[in-house]
């Protein structure tokens, strides 16, 4: 299965493992509760789904490379000990508490969080004189002589042999203890997440074309070469700031990221021309709409001669610029429910406080609010994107707090009010910005459809706003009359897909014959 559905897998694993009965007791036994155990490539995302699937299910995480521990710091030192058995002294070995259980006891004091998910990565890459204690913790839920506390959800992730040398098969015995799920890269769910994180449009439009360099493992000889879902996004975070800084991306860089000398070069190529299009069609002119008519026809007549390739980079580079302003509208949106929350909690604890002067009561909501993202960041429960949000938040009701120190606010209403100005203030942004993202989406639909009709391009335009979660969720939310005009193309290219998948279990590879 592709990630996501390796996700959804996991989610519905934590909610069945968790569910209790009437009485308070776990619906499936501790002993059932086979551990969750994913196996696939390197940089695919095992790690981040984890994230994602504890932030989901309002659990705690607690997460750990094995091959960076020892057989001490998983099972626990040993302390000798003195024992009396039938009248006579005897000196036994015992063993402290292991590191990773006393990181799940620590996390579930941190966060009040009873219930997680212990991963542990890499698991069949251990050394030798761990390998038998993860086979433990994989079949009796323990490190050493300590147990795994009840409502933690055991997952771990390991890579294929042929990806890692030190990898070790697991044996029968522990496979049948585990449930296994193979994991496979899938370059059509990473283009999903990929539009959402508003990854750079040169990777995106590269792997419309050529969705086969997505994914590249090759051995020859003692070399490796390959290519990950990891490289690539780390690859397009740093031309976004290279470009920012002005500073050449060269060849060699970009092999520092895709290890595959043929793709490396393929894809600089590709780049450079990429680099070319955003010179050469403005698309943030055509999303605004202040692009000139006579330009606007000089452009038109270019791309309708263009190669395919640079077809899709222009569509690519409107697909950008409308990610990037519905990333910023999400990112809005978030602090504001974020800070709507922050604030009927202050209405609430204020009220209680009112004989204290103004300025003193918002300070101190301020501090514990505060303390309590600190408290989150140590335990580990903060997600990137979440304490982005936090700050932002803290940002506004700090400015709100300077506002009424300024006019030396007494009264706890006079300055609460000054606080629910500033949300005001911050929803109004949030409208204006719905409002440009809509003309925007219209315009450049209305720009494909003038330059290419239906054709492939509008095909690519639709299938990525529908895929993308950003795009998905504003327009189910604010429909767009256009877009709701074309999307019957989708609905075509759906029943082709499905009837090339039945034609594919009938005919041999490369027999299909054609669809139309």
């Amino acid at each position: 299965m592709n990630i996501k559905e390796a996700k959804e897998e996991i989610i519905h694993t934590v909610q069945a493992y968790t569910a209790k009965d009437e009485e308070g007791n776990y619906r499936i036994s501790s002993r059932r509760q086979r551990p969750l155990l994913l196996i696939g490539p390197p940089g695919i995302g095992k790690t981040a789904v984890m994230e994602q699937a504890a932030a989901q299910c309002e659990v705690g995480l607690v997460a750990y490379t094995i091959t960076h521990h020892t057989r001490q710091s998983a099972v626990g030192l040993p302390l000798v000990e003195k024992k009396v058995y039938g009248g006579k002294e005897y000196t036994v070995t015992e063993y402290t508490m292991s590191e990773i259980i006393a990181a799940v006891y620590e996390q579930m004091e941190l966060t009040g969080k009873q219930e997680g998910i212990l991963f542990i990565d890499e698991i069949n890459c251990v050394s030798e004189t761990l390998a038998p204690t993860m086979l433990q913790f994989l079949q009796c839920k323990t490190f050493g002589n300590h147990k795994i506390p009840q409502g933690w959800v055991i997952a771990a992730a390991g890579n294929p042999s042929e990806y890692n040398k030190s990898a070790r098969e697991l044996d029968m015995v522990t496979l049948d203890r585990v449930r296994c799920i193979q994991v496979e890269a899938d370059v059509n769910v990473w283009r999903e997440y990929a539009q959402s994180a508003n990854i750079h449009g040169a990777v995106l439009s590269y792997l419309e074309v050529k969705p086969q360099n997505f994914y590249h493992m090759e051995a020859k000889g003692e070399e490796r070469q390959f290519v990950t879902a990891r490289g690539w996004e780390d690859l397009a975070e740093l031309l976004r700031e290279y470009e920012r800084m002005n500073i050449p991306v060269t060849e060699d860089v970009i092999g520092e990221y895709l290890q595959c000398p043929a793709i490396a070069e393929d894809f600089a190529s590709y780049y450079r021309l990429y680099r070319r299009y955003q010179g050469d069609y403005p698309m943030g002119e055509v999303l605004d709409g202040t692009m000139d008519l006579a330009r606007r026809q000089k452009m038109k007549e270019k791309l309708q001669q263009a190669r395919i390739d640079e077809r899709l980079g222009a569509v690519q580079l409107l697909l950008s610029g409308i990610h990037g302003t519905l990333s910023q509208y999400e990112a809005k949106k978030k602090t504001l429910d974020r800070l709507h929350q922050k604030l009927t909690t202050l209405k609430t604890w204020g009220e209680g406080r009112k004989e204290q002067e103004a300025q003193v009561i918002f300070a101190e909501f301020i501090r514990q609010q505060e303390y309590a993202v600190q408290t989150r960041r140590q335990a580990g429960v903060l997600g990137e994107e979440e304490e982005k949000t936090e700050e932002r938040c803290l940002r506004t009701l700090r400015r709100a707090a300077y506002q009424v120190k300024e006019q030396r606010s007494q009264d706890w209403q006079e300055g609460f009010e000054v606080f629910k100005a500033e949300f005001q203030r911050e929803l109004s942004g949030l409208r204006k910005k719905e409002g440009e993202i809509a003309a925007a989406i219209d315009r450049a639909l209305e720009f494909v459809e003038e330059v290419w009709g239906e054709g492939q391009e509008m095909l690519v335009f639709l299938t990525d706003l529908t895929r993308s979660a950003d795009s998905g969720k504003y327009l189910q939310y604010h429909p767009c009359p256009r877009y709701f005009a074309h999307s019957g193309l989708l609905m075509v290219q759906e029943q082709e897909e499905k009837l090339r998948r039945q034609l594919e279990k009938i005919y041999p590879m490369g027999d299909i014959p054609p669809i139309r």
